[in-house]
């Protein structure tokens, strides 16, 4: 799949949540004291990589409006990916097409 021009994160869900969570008690536009709190975010963040693979595992099971807004098999691969668990049990879609010379509905290049 081409993802070129989608919106994508530059770094890792569960990085991104960590970050959240050291900047929500660092920063002083949350909870914490310090009006330029980038640096400390940026050296304290990885302590917070427990709570944010906690917040992903919590969230592994759609609630039912976000199963009805989209695929709830999806979601489930798409936080396991960001877990780094296997996500191996993804179904073949109509844009994966088989291995070249193995397609019985197609013959030839």
């Amino acid at each position: 799949m081409d993802f070129a021009n989608a919106d994508l994160a530059r770094t890792g869900a569960i990085e991104r949540i960590a970050r959240v969570l050291a900047g929500r008690q660092l920063s002083a536009n949350a909870d914490g004291a310090d009006c330029s709190a980038a640096d400390a975010v940026d050296q304290s963040w990885r302590s917070f990589r427990d709570d944010a693979v906690s917040i992903l595992k919590t969230l592994r099971e759609p609630d039912a409006a976000m199963a009805q807004a989209g695929d709830a098999d999806t979601w489930q691969r798409m936080i396991a990916a960001a877990l780094g668990e296997s996500t191996d049990e993804r179904p073949a879609l109509a844009f994966d097409a088989a291995a070249p010379g193995t397609d019985p509905l197609h013959e030839g290049p």
